[in-house]
């Protein structure tokens, strides 16, 4: 007696339940895990846009200045997918969190009479930065960042600021802060 061999094709078997669904999502791969380079990659960039919206105050005046703070509360921040618990270095009182971009806004430039204790922190000259995590947590497409920030101002006055970091990566691929909290070293 001789046996014939019946080929099943696999969309045959998927269709059928007889091959578990991950083999049936085995062509379309999408992996949102975090890097650390590209967590470093997006506290270098930070650093950077504050400098450069410092630099555009002291060039092009405040409007151009705000402008540009807007563009990079809306690249860098997660503001769009929800709140962002950010806890501002120089806040105090009922402003202290900042969960809306437009209090986000205010801190970084200032001049938004709903938050009248902002004097613009993104507007005091900054020149140099630098970040040192004492630790990165990385967790798939979320990571933590606890660490100093040094800042240098143009009269060469350096700050020191505790600061921590999430990052959740977006459905582009993209880092979101999530979370922004910074204060200043406890002095006793």
């Amino acid at each position: 007696m001789q046996r014939t061999h019946k080929r099943i094709s696999i969309s045959a078997l998927l269709l059928c339940g007889l091959l578990p669904l991950s083999a049936q999502a085995s062509n379309l791969l999408v992996n949102n895990n975090i890097s650390h380079q590209e967590v470093l990659d997006a506290q270098q960039a930070w650093g950077e846009a504050l400098i450069k919206i410092s630099q555009t105050y002291e060039q092009k005046g405040h409007a151009e200045a705000k402008k540009l703070a807007k563009q990079v509360l809306d690249q860098a921040y997660g503001y769009q997918q929800g709140a962002v618990l950010f806890k501002p270095t120089l806040a105090s009182g009922e402003q202290t969190f900042r969960t809306e971009v437009d209090g986000a806004l205010s801190y970084f430039v200032g001049s938004d009479k709903q938050y009248p204790q902002d004097s613009g922190f993104a507007l005091k000259g900054w020149k140099e930065y630098s970040f040192d995590n004492a630790a990165v947590y990385i967790n798939g497409d979320v990571a933590l960042t606890m660490g100093h920030v040094k800042l240098i101002d143009n009269k060469g006055k350096q700050t020191l600021v505790d600061k921590s970091w999430a990052f959740k990566k977006d459905e582009q691929g993209q880092l979101r802060i999530v979370l922004h909290h910074s204060s200043l070293p406890f002095q006793p």
